[in-house]
């Protein structure tokens, strides 16, 4: 955990005037010593928290989440040198040893979520000796709470057992703790997340882009779900629909944000933020995004940018037929969600991909867009809830919130009746509502379906490689589908400097 002792990043942050954004600004002549003296040293250090988010919303969670599942694939360009460390993950394939992984992505992953730990911490161990404005320090110490929390559960679901810390790190000893127990994980972010929960301001009266008292709620009740505290989460998921500060938007090709506008609209519990420019706040996952090669007079009526570039190299994140085939017919989500491009350079005979389209909005530059990334919308909390109430047998009652995300989509209500069918039709729902926005893998993973799901989609992709994107005569690489795993190893670069794994 080298990475957790990095605060040097954190310090000196400030804030620009812009309305929607959290934006930060590194400085270089501050240290933790003496840089927390006011309320704005404090705002500055809480943005800082949150700018890992991009990082991870950018470049990592849909590898480690949405390709690790059935929705989405890498679609291997054999004239291209395979990026095998992507593919590993795409086709279960990672190597590891003695618990341990090389992945650089999974390395990215856990050090990115322990610096806004890291973050998260020197904000913790001194605002309290800081005097300022109360309502403004318990909002400040909600959000990096939250964070901390969102982390430390990123963390559990993707490695189970990690090292908890809760205090700076100032020596590399206190860097190499040992791996604590995944239910003492759990304890510690549920307390995080309880207290932010009582700290933060709902919506309506907190900054634009920053978390909430709605979001907290959300992200406790995710937590409780994945714990089938069911009880629980019912309570808090009512709570945030009796709120009255989220809805559902009319059309859902509406709720993912443009590059500029349409932000933290009124289904958004919790987004990431990103600004389209030259501040480099900018993101770019939906070139990741694209099947290739892809010309440049391909990729341009997909982008709307003045200067398109040509794509080479490998396409992640493609959808699989799994969750085409997934869409009920009528399913007005499908077109929001998946279109189609023509490959002239492809080397197979059907040279038509699908692409991930509820991201694809025009933007100005190649390469550099502003779209937000939904972590948490209100058709969830909808879903949620009726996953909930259904597991405590009270199906009836979850029909009605299962069947308001329904009829949005142009869909009759559920004919599922019965607690098991029910249950089924809600982790159907879930596939199809929030495909690509990186939920179906810890959906598989907490149903405890990852032999069944998983297993079964290998065994069809290694049958038919033609329908999941290869050329006549190619095909998976024999390792594939042959480390089919819950959790990831845990990066071997940390091993090195650490006893305890």
């Amino acid at each position: 955990m080298k990475k957790i002792s990095i605060f040097i990043a954190l310090l000196g942050m400030t804030m620009s005037s812009c309305e929607e954004f959290l934006t930060i600004a590194p400085e270089t002549a501050l240290s933790s010593a003496t840089f927390y003296k006011t309320e704005t040293d404090f705002e500055q250090a809480v943005n800082a928290t949150y700018a890992p988010l991009r990082s991870i919303a950018n470049s990592r969670s849909w590898l480690l989440c949405e390709m690790r599942s059935d929705n989405t694939i890498y679609a291997r360009n054999i004239n291209f040198g395979a990026t095998e460390q992507q593919e590993d993950i795409s086709d279960h394939s990672l190597p590891d040893d003695q618990g341990i992984t090389t992945n650089t992505h999974v390395l990215n992953q856990y050090r990115q979520d322990y610096l806004i730990i890291a973050r998260a911490n020197q904000i913790l161990t001194q605002i309290d000796e800081i005097e300022f404005n109360q309502a403004s320090k318990d909002n400040l110490k909600g959000q990096a709470l939250f964070l901390r929390g969102y982390a430390y559960y990123e963390l559990a679901r993707y490695f189970g057992s990690v090292p908890l810390h809760l205090v700076p790190v100032t020596t590399r000893e206190e860097a190499a703790l040992p791996l604590t127990p995944e239910s003492e994980i759990y304890a510690q972010l549920i307390s995080d997340i309880q207290a932010a929960v009582n700290l933060l301001p709902v919506r309506s009266q907190q900054g634009v882009g920053r978390a909430s008292k709605g979001a907290a709620q959300m992200l406790l009740a995710d937590v409780f779900i994945t714990q089938k505290r069911w009880a629980e989460a019912e309570t808090l998921l009512k709570a945030i629909i009796s709120s009255g500060e989220y809805s559902l938007i009319d059309n859902y090709e509406d709720v993912f944000s443009e590059s500029v506008g349409n932000k933290n609209n009124a289904e958004s519990l919790f987004e990431i933020q990103f600004l389209e420019g030259p501040e480099g706040l900018n993101s770019s996952f939906l070139y990741s995004f694209m099947p290739r090669p892809i010309s440049l007079q391909e990729l341009q009526p997909i982008t709307g940018t003045s200067n398109p570039q040509p794509l080479d190299g490998e396409g992640n994140n493609i959808p699989t037929p799994d969750i085409i085939a997934a869409y009920e017919e009528g399913d007005l989500r499908k077109d929001a969600s998946i279109a189609y491009v023509e490959i002239a350079g492809s080397d197979r005979e059907d040279k038509v991909y699908p692409y991930i389209k509820k991201y694809a909005k025009h933007h100005d530059l190649h390469g550099n867009h502003g779209m937000n990334w939904p972590i948490y919308r209100y058709a969830e909390v909808l879903l949620f809830l009726a996953e909930a109430l259904n597991e405590q047998g009270k199906t009836e009652e979850a029909a009605g919130y299962l069947n308001q995300v329904r009829n949005r989509a142009g869909l009759a209500n559920s004919t599922a009746s019965g607690q098991t069918d029910m249950r089924e039709a809600i982790f159907k729902e879930r596939r199809v509502e929030l495909a690509f926005e990186n939920k179906r893998w810890f959906d598989i993973t907490r149903a405890d379906r990852v032999q069944e799901i998983i297993g079964d989609f290998g065994a069809r992709a290694l049958a038919n490689p033609l329908d999941y994107y290869y050329p006549a005569g190619a095909t998976f690489r024999s390792i594939a589908f042959t480390n089919i795993t819950k959790y990831y190893a845990l990066p071997a670069a940390e091993a090195e400097i650490t006893p305890h794994f």
